[in-house]
């Protein structure tokens, strides 16, 4: 294990030479009126191409080399970009006019990564994504190496943000919000991200302080865009967890195109490398869409469709889990009867209508609907013995245990059935003058949810019932006899029926203009919303929330190439349906919308090292929190208190650099702290439980110079450990232990047969494909046993609980085939 890890530090440190890497540059070529001009050529050397007839164009350059751009037509006067410098799988967008008595462009630098970003967002490359190994690879893959994203479940696709939970992440799709399951519970039953990778065209992500346009969570933002293809195109994707496949079309008129894919995922190879043994047969299925139909230049229409169908069957037959030291080993073994019948079904469609007024007024107007439908069924019973391992290297029964410490059984019991509706509607707008944007919006969303809760965990040990820790079960057995009837140690059993109407709008405004030769930014906004909550046997309750934004940037007139941004703003999150649910199943309408204050100063410095670009960000924040709902996490499953009797903060600091640490390729470092606590009715502070501290990520890209077609993919990933949870009804301020460190590896290394660099003559077999590859991934390379939460088990002699860990996934072997036609 030494050897690999010193061998990957060596590899990170190296530097090859001389794969050839892509940028593109794409946009619409105008004349001086404003329209689209066709059959302009656009030339980099010996690559050339020409503007169709809406003057779109798309050009593909060597990437991380200065590069000269000639955009040229007859009657018109060429427009040079000189000393273009992209990185590798950077698109640049350029909208140049044509005149016909002046050279436009002369001398344009561009600077190493490109535009900056003033509005703090991270833009992530589509085709990083594709590449890199994990097991549940795609855009939470990446953003899980960030340094202010923690995710410590990799059979999970959720993650938290700078001390956030589950929930306060927003997500859209082509500015459509979509939406999780509500009742998953455990990161077995998630199979696939809304988001498919095939479809992406551009990735955006930001952790926090972000624009007014986007909505009320308290966390992040992931922004994705589907591809509006310019060609025809099929993908596909094997290997021993699923498969998936891609289709891009084009009409001939150009009118219509669309991109659609689906997918097959099966975790079984994941979760049979566990400590619990299992019949385990799960399925996930989605089917997903994004069709683009442009009725003229100024109108066109957008659908977006889901359909996803995950299966969940598990039969747990036996797990053994050793833990403690070296001194007092331990060992927990469980026998299962019974098992788990989960099914969660989903669907999603949207329409966006685009109407451009003119060339500085766009108006948008979105609907969407999301239904799910959830069964959550299970009658597992477990039989466990905890004691003492055997640890005489001699001994014949060597790893077993040899003194029992506990001895009993528990019965788990779960019918559990929910039926959502979701419907929106949304206009949206922007306009343009001079160098300001004014952008705006309205919508109204109505959620009917119908929630029946049945749960109950019987515990039995050694031969007697455990009632639940509380007053009305205390009695002075076997002087007196108690008869109180049986009861689970713990229940829940409620019918909830309740409806949401919300109306929210923002409005912001956006200027950039120049201060003493140094360009500045800077982002006003503010957005409110107004909901109502009611239900069957539910009080009608209504509230209102005003939360005002702003960003500022500036990049001052230096030799250095460096960006300053400070975002701040006040950020709510009214309560959706599971903060509206306490502990016991019961509709609390009167919770308040949590809210947060954000600080947030970054800095974004560009320079070249090796003669390739590279980038350094970093950012500090600070964020106070008041009106909290606490919350219990088991697993991915998240259970609020249903009030507002919390307050908490979080601080914390993150850099990353990004680059071509290997020519032609782009790899990053990050590392983050952050801290955050909070206090429940004055009682003092205690770490929350996404209390990450330290965090560490790398994604590296290689090759062999001599063998450029083989490439190497590695993403690795430290983080400190989580506060571990307490048991069912126990008080957390008693129970602060923390989980082990979560370190996890996963590797990938393919064979391009062909590719951007590599095309075969007409009549080779492989001359049909864009893209071919065959390789394989290892998860978990260093076979790290790492852990997402602890099994409560109870001592008989001392009545001591011991936290015993589940852990996750070993070391797995995964192959894999990419192709693109």
């Amino acid at each position: 294990m030494k050897f690999c890890k010193a061998l990957f530090l060596f590899i990170l440190l190296c530097q090859a030479n001389g794969l050839a890497q892509t940028a593109a540059i794409t946009g619409v070529v105008f004349d001086t009126e404003n329209k689209p001009l066709p059959n302009v050529n656009i030339t980099s050397g010996k690559i050339g191409v020409s503007t169709d007839e809406n003057g779109f164009y798309l050009l593909r350059i060597i990437a991380d080399t200065e590069t000269t751009v000639i955009f040229s037509h007859l009657g018109h006067k060429d427009v040079v970009l000189e000393k273009l410098l992209l990185s590798t799988n950077e698109t640049y967008e350029f909208n140049p006019i044509l005149k016909t008595d002046a050279i436009q462009v002369a001398g344009v630098t561009v600077s190493p990564r490109g535009e900056k970003e003033t509005s703090g967002i991270l833009s992530v490359s589509p085709e990083s994504i594709r590449k890199i190994p994990g097991a549940n690879a795609g855009v939470e893959n990446i953003l899980k190496l960030l340094p202010g994203v923690s995710s410590n479940n990799e059979l999970s696709t959720q993650y938290s943000v700078r001390g956030g939970n589950y929930d306060e992440n927003l997500v859209y799709v082509n500015e459509i919000e979509v939406y999780r399951p509500f009742l998953i519970r455990s990161a077995q039953q998630e199979g696939l991200s809304f988001v498919n990778s095939n479809l992406v065209q551009d990735v955006k992500f930001s952790p926090g302080g972000f624009q007014a346009k986007y909505g009320d969570r308290l966390s992040s933002v992931l922004d994705i865009t589907y591809k509006n293809p310019t060609d025809f195109s099929v993908q596909a994707d094997l290997s021993f967890l699923g498969a998936s496949a891609s289709l891009e079309t084009l009409s001939k008129n150009k009118k219509m195109s669309s991109v659609s894919g689906v997918r097959y995922r099966n975790n079984a190879l994941l979760v049979n490398s566990q400590d619990t043994q299992s019949n385990f047969t799960p399925s996930f299925t989605d089917v997903q869409s994004y069709i683009t139909y442009r009725f003229s230049k100024k109108f066109n229409l957008n659908f977006l469709g889901n359909l996803s169908v995950n299966n969940y069957e598990n039969e747990p037959l036996n797990r053994q889990t050793n833990f403690g030291t070296i001194d007092d080993p331990m060992a927990l073994v469980v026998f299962y009867e019974g098992r788990e019948n989960n099914r969660y079904g989903t669907a999603l469609g949207a329409l966006k209508g685009n109407y451009y007024l003119n060339e500085n007024t766009t108006l948008k107007l979105i609907s969407s609907i999301y239904h799910t439908t959830e069964e959550e069924y299970s009658d597992v019973i477990a039989s466990y013995e905890l004691g003492e391992v055997d640890s005489n290297l001699g001994s014949e029964t060597l790893g077993e245990i040899q003194n029992s410490r506990g001895i009993g059984s528990q019965f788990n019991r779960t019918r559990n059935d929910l039926d959502a509706l979701i419907f929106n509607l949304q206009h949206k707008g922007t306009h343009k003058r001079k160098n300001t944007l004014w952008e705006w919006g309205v919508k109204y969303t109505h959620e009917d949810i119908r929630d029946r809760l049945q749960e109950s965990e019987f515990i039995d040990s050694a031969g007697f019932s455990v009632r639940p820790p509380r007053e009305v079960f205390i009695n002075n057995q076997p002087e007196e006899p108690f008869e109180a009837p049986l009861v689970p140690f713990t229940g829940l059993d409620a019918t909830n029926f309740v409806k949401t109407n919300r109306f929210s709008g923002f409005l912001q405004m956006g200027t950039q203009t120049v201060w003493n030769n140094s360009d500045v930014y800077y982002n006003l906004g503010v957005r409110a919303q107004h909901w109502t909550v009611s239900g069957t046997g539910v009080d009608k309750v209504s509230q209102t929330v005003i939360s005002p934004r702003a960003q500022f940037a500036i990049k001052p007139d230096w030799e250095k190439d460096m960006l300053f941004r400070l975002s701040t703003g006040i950020y709510h999150q009214p309560p959706f349906y599971r903060e509206l649910r306490d502990i016991t199943g019961t509709i609390v309408p009167t919770v308040k919308a949590q809210k947060s204050f954000h600080f947030v100063i970054g800095n974004e410095y560009s320079f070249l090292l090796w003669e390739r670009p590279f980038t350094l960000l970093s950012e500090v924040y600070y964020k106070n929190l008041q009106n909290v709902n606490p919350y219990t996490l088991e697993d991915v499953r998240i259970r609020y208190a249903a009030n507002n009797n919390t307050k908490a903060y979080v601080y914390g600091a993150e850099a990353r650099l990004q680059g071509a640490f290997v020519p032609g390729t782009e790899s990053w470092v990050s590392i983050g702290f952050l801290k955050t606590e909070e206090n429940r009715d004055n009682r003092g502070y205690i770490p929350r439980p996404t209390d990450q501290r330290l965090k560490l990520g790398i994604l590296f890209q290689d090759y062999i110079p001599t063998i450029p077609n083989l490439r190497m993919y590695m993403n690795l990933v430290y983080s400190t450990g989580v506060p571990g949870g307490s048991p069912s009804d126990a008080d957390p301020y008693l129970f602060q232990n923390r989980l082990r460190d979560y370190i996890r590896a996963d590797l990938g290394i393919s064979y391009i047969f062909a590719g951007k660099d590599k095309t075969f003559a007409k009549g080779h077999w492989l001359q049909p494909f864009e893209e071919f590859g065959l390789g394989f991934e290892i998860f978990n390379l260093f076979n790290n046993q790492n852990s997402i939460t602890n099994t409560w088990v109870r001592d008989v002699d001392s009545k001591n609980e011991f936290a015993v860990p589940n852990f996750l996934t070993s070391r797995v072997l995964n192959l894999r085939l990419q192709m693109r036609l």
